[in-house]
């Protein structure tokens, strides 16, 4: 991946699937985000990552759609 408006339609991607698969998508989100140089978004992913780990589905839809929003001011 290496635009914001890939790692958004990644993100977007993420309402189907089994756990293990999204977790591996967010991992991916999160190292595309570094890659490019947006360190804060990839912390977002990351505690969307944890949130969904934990349980906490509305911390998770929250940060997804925080990294959404923060990656289309990117563009």
């Amino acid at each position: 991946m290496s635009t914001p408006s890939q790692v958004i339609a990644l993100l977007n991607a993420l309402t189907h699937g089994d756990l293990d698969a999204i977790r591996a998508k967010l991992a991916e989100a999160r190292g595309a985000c570094e890659q490019l140089g947006h360190d804060e978004v990839a912390t977002i992913v990351a505690e969307a990552h944890g949130a969904l780990t934990g349980g906490d589905l509305k911390t998770y839809r929250k940060k997804v759609e925080t990294a959404v929003a923060k990656l289309g001011h990117l563009r």
